[in-house]
């Protein structure tokens, strides 16, 4: 499994420079309906243990995908899913995938993706920031509706 996981965090072209939180697709149509991939590499030396997803105001969670090795809790404003925790241990080198399906607001140039990687030492690492910085939020790109 570590040698798996390693083999893809090196395919996917992950460095300790670039490597963080993301969310796939990176591209997406206004207004659709998308199936959406959370990437979290361990690529410090301590184990993660939970990332949490921020779910923009304007983008609603429609479900998200059941799989083994992992639990996930949602809190929710009313009847809308505002934050999505999945709870795993990913170990340094490894990286684990998330799914979940989402409506993507009918207008607006970008999905900002907020989250936080909890470690078993108890710290924490936002991706929260803006292109450029050193803790960028993923960001999905909104093209027109096709």
């Amino acid at each position: 499994m570590r040698a798996a996981a390693t083999a893809l965090f090196l395919k996917l072209g992950l460095s300790a420079l670039d490597a963080h939180v993301t969310v796939w697709p990176r591209e997406s149509p206004a207004g659709a309906g998308e199936r959406y991939t959370v990437r979290v590499p361990t690529e410090g030396k301590v184990t993660t243990t939970s990332v949490e997803l921020e779910v923009p105001a304007d983008v609603t969670v429609t479900g998200i995908l059941v799989g083994s090795g992992f639990t996930y809790e949602t809190r929710r404003e009313g009847d809308r899913i505002v934050v999505i925790t999945w709870k795993q241990d990913i170990k340094p080198a490894e990286v684990a995938e998330f799914v979940f399906f989402a409506r993507n607001p009918k207008s607006g140039q970008q999905i900002a993706w907020k989250a936080r990687q909890r470690f078993a030492d108890g710290t924490s690492a936002d991706w929260v920031g803006v292109e450029g910085d050193r803790r960028p939020a993923s960001v999905t790109r909104l093209v027109p509706a096709r």
